[in-house]
């Protein structure tokens, strides 16, 4: 196990008391994840610090989890880290397609707790893929009229989408360079073959030209379910090259990847494939990049 601190950038709790739909369609056959019966369930603060165990976890990223009711979502989240300071932070559900968007996005700012957005935009040819029927949502002129709110009321956008999309999503961050973006779960490479490598390449190497962008290294399981060390290697090592581990930070995507190892596991195999990194660089990729980027303060003991 890493002795190092850890922020966890990404991760989930479900509160199976309100209603999730993506938890609640036909069992093994949503989209990409596999036999997700395994956390159809409950997964409360208390089984995420279970799964954590002893690794020295100081601060977590909470992202919105596809609540039907995202402001109620939140208001959990804000009085679970009240009681238990952990999560440290939350990422909201916002759509910024919607007619009342502005009024939700400032009532955003009431909850202390909230340190940015996200609105899925991964659309694929298949729609076995695709979370939206819609290829051009990046580019619609309501939501990027929404989008431009987010840097005067303090919000950051978490970034998701496939390697298709990553040249619109540089062109977004060309156009709004005063906005912080978190490119979610490394952009999402799906397939493995030689031409879907050099698209997602190519593609990261154009977001990482732009400094309002940094990456989150997660979910690599998610098209990978029997992943090795190896096969998370080049994506990973790609990842920090082309952002230097200033702008790259890790995260779980617990209970998600759950289906795909343990916590220990994971966190191990990020501790093997960085271990010779610079004890500097190696906190900024387990923590640092983290702190800085969600605007995290530490609680001390």
């Amino acid at each position: 196990m890493p002795d190092l601190e850890i922020v966890d950038a990404h991760h989930h709790l479900t509160d199976l008391s309100r209603p999730y739909p993506w938890l609640a369609g036909v069992e093994d056959s949503n989209r990409y994840h596999g036999d997700d019966r395994p956390i159809r369930r409950h997964y409360l603060l208390d089984d995420y610090l279970h799964d954590v165990g002893n690794l020295r976890l100081i601060a977590s990223v909470h992202i919105e989890n596809g609540a039907a009711d995202a402001l109620a979502e939140t208001q959990w989240i804000q009085a679970v880290h009240d009681e238990r300071t952990l999560p440290s932070v939350h990422v909201a559900h916002v759509s910024l397609l919607g007619a009342d968007t502005p009024a939700h996005l400032e009532r955003l700012g009431d909850y202390p707790v909230v340190r940015g957005i996200r609105d899925i935009l991964n659309w694929h040819p298949d729609p076995y893929y695709s979370h939206t029927s819609r290829s051009d949502i990046i580019s619609d002129p309501v939501w990027l009229g929404n989008f431009a709110r987010l840097n005067a009321l303090g919000l950051s956008f978490d970034l998701q989408v496939f390697p298709s999309q990553l040249n619109q999503a540089a062109k977004l961050a060309a156009r709004f360079p005063e906005t912080r973006i978190i490119l979610d779960h490394a952009g999402m490479p799906i397939g493995r073959d030689a031409d879907s490598w050099r698209e997602w390449r190519d593609g990261m190497r154009a977001v990482s030209q732009q400094p309002n962008i940094v990456a989150k290294i997660s979910a690599l399981g998610t098209n990978d379910h029997t992943w090795t060390q190896d096969s998370l290697r080049p994506f990973i090592l790609e990842t920090i090259d082309l952002f230097g581990p200033a702008r790259c930070m890790f995260g779980s995507n617990f209970p998600v990847d759950s289906l795909y190892s343990t916590f220990g596991d994971l966190y191990g195999a990020f501790d093997r494939l960085t271990v010779d990194f610079s004890p500097v660089e190696r906190r900024q990729l387990f923590a640092e990049t983290a702190l800085h980027s969600y605007d995290i303060a530490v609680r001390q003991p």
